[in-house]
């Protein structure tokens, strides 16, 4: 059993998620529309243009996402996301400037500006400009003894 991470956005869900596939080297794996509903009483509230749900692969990870305006979603009224971060690991320095440049670009907040750590040779907290919150993390040598479990 894997994790999905699943995000939900102000109405700018395509947008974002395009824009995580493209830089993370992913695929986007299916959308559908509000607009794509053929029962009107099934639609969220919103206009037709309205992300109900959408994927992007990248590599064995899927991550999902919808849209979910303020005055929209009874069940989920949109809240900005608190008390987590997607984290990834860009695998080298470079790979991690490039991330961070493209991901931080109009970012809502930068927690952490990218920075050697104790454990990490190079590390960075920050909101990016669609409100996700996002945690790089690249730590070469400093963790060389640290693997994860065998599956």
């Amino acid at each position: 059993m894997e994790p999905i991470i699943y995000l939900n956005f102000n109405g700018d869900c395509y947008q974002a998620m395009t824009h995580y596939a493209e830089v993370l080297g992913g695929s986007v794996g299916g959308v559908f529309r509000n607009g794509d509903v053929p029962d009107a009483e099934s639609r969220m509230p919103g206009g037709d243009e309205l992300v109900m749900n959408m994927a992007i692969n990248l590599g064995n990870t899927m991550i999902m996402a919808s849209d979910c305006p303020e005055d929209g979603c009874p069940e989920a009224m949109y809240r900005e996301p608190a008390g987590f971060a997607v984290s990834i690991d860009p695998g080298s320095i470079a790979e991690f400037d490039r991330v961070y440049a493209a991901l931080a670009d109009g970012a809502r907040a930068v927690h952490m500006a990218p920075a050697e750590t104790f454990w990490a040779e190079r590390f960075a907290m920050f909101v990016d400009r669609h409100g996700t919150p996002w945690m790089l993390n690249f730590s070469g040598s400093k963790m060389a003894d640290c693997a994860p479990p065998a599956a």
